[in-house]
């Protein structure tokens, strides 16, 4: 897999290299891609018209004429709303393992990439690479940091995927495969509005991270809308914290014995129980009566 990954790494320098020829649109296949959004066309579909495509395109041969984009989906978008019938490409021979293996590394050196899209493709790409679902990846980095901490005994440290995990850490030179799992690993946690409003890049993750600590999805809802529509995060900070000093609050007598209530399962008592229950809660319901017309005296 280094051999690999060193070719992969020389295929990012081929990349940038002029054209080597130039393809209808209509020949071109996009492939799937781990990046979920495309910022900005319109800026890009305009430099287009003016300047042309800069950079060329990485694709390759399908074997019935059409060719797959391996990276540059985005420039093919572009290209298209500005009106080009060709597009200037570098034709490379690779199998699909190695295209998408490439894709995952080229989505890796986006100068946009949040926090939360960077932990998804190193996850995407260590998955690709180890030939393992991401959540058994997810698990063999808390091994391997469990193991660092002394939280188990048993030595892992000879493992082959243990060393492959290492290796790809240090070949993308972004941090210690250490800190991914301190620092990156828990943005997994986020409840799915906001992995979600990440994808789309509708919001920054430092606040994300804020609307994190709001438990009760209805309030985080009307606050991720809020965020969304460009509240800054000083305010979107200051409005969590008075949201969260108000659930700290001790509720009022009557509000919780009213919740209590609503949680009361009834259909679920014995015979005998539901009697005194129900013989109690028309009491309760004589007495909220009695301070009802004391109230409006």
């Amino acid at each position: 897999m280094s051999a690999i990954r060193a070719y992969l790494k020389g295929l990012v320098e081929e990349a940038k290299s002029p054209a080597t020829s130039f393809l209808p649109l209509d020949l071109l296949v996009p492939s799937p891609q781990p990046r979920k959004r495309f910022e900005n066309l319109e800026a890009l579909a305009e430099s287009i018209r003016e300047k042309g495509v800069l950079q060329p395109l990485l694709v390759r041969p399908l074997g019935d004429g059409r060719y797959a984009i391996v990276a540059g989906e985005r420039r093919y978008r572009a290209a298209r709303m500005a009106g080009l019938s060709e597009v200037p490409v570098r034709v490379v021979e690779l199998s699909e393992k190695e295209a998408r293996l490439f894709a995952l590394v080229e989505n890796l050196q986006r100068e946009d990439l949040n926090p939360y899209e960077e932990t998804v493709g190193v996850l995407a790409l260590l998955s690709e690479d180890l030939g393992k679902p991401v959540e058994e990846v997810v698990g063999l980095l808390h091994r391997m940091w469990n193991e660092v901490r002394g939280k188990v005994t048993r030595n892992v440290a000879g493992n082959p995927e243990i060393q492959r995990v290492e290796e790809l850490f240090r070949t993308l030179g972004r941090m210690s495969w250490e800190s991914f799992v301190r620092h990156r690993l828990p943005l997994l946690n986020l409840p799915e509005d906001l992995k979600a409003a990440l994808e789309e890049g509708a919001i920054p993750y430092t606040a994300a991270l804020e609307l994190k600590k709001v438990k009760d999805a209805s309030l985080r809802r009307d606050l991720l809308e809020e965020a969304r529509a460009g509240l800054s995060l000083r305010d979107l900070k200051a409005r969590v914290r008075e949201l969260l000093r108000k659930e700290k609050a001790p509720k009022p007598w009557h509000r919780e014995v009213g919740e209590r209530l609503l949680r009361l399962d009834l259909e679920a008592l014995p015979p005998e129980k539901r009697a005194v229950v129900d013989q109690k809660l028309k009491e309760l319901e004589g007495l909220l009566v009695e301070i009802s017309r004391i109230l409006e005296a």
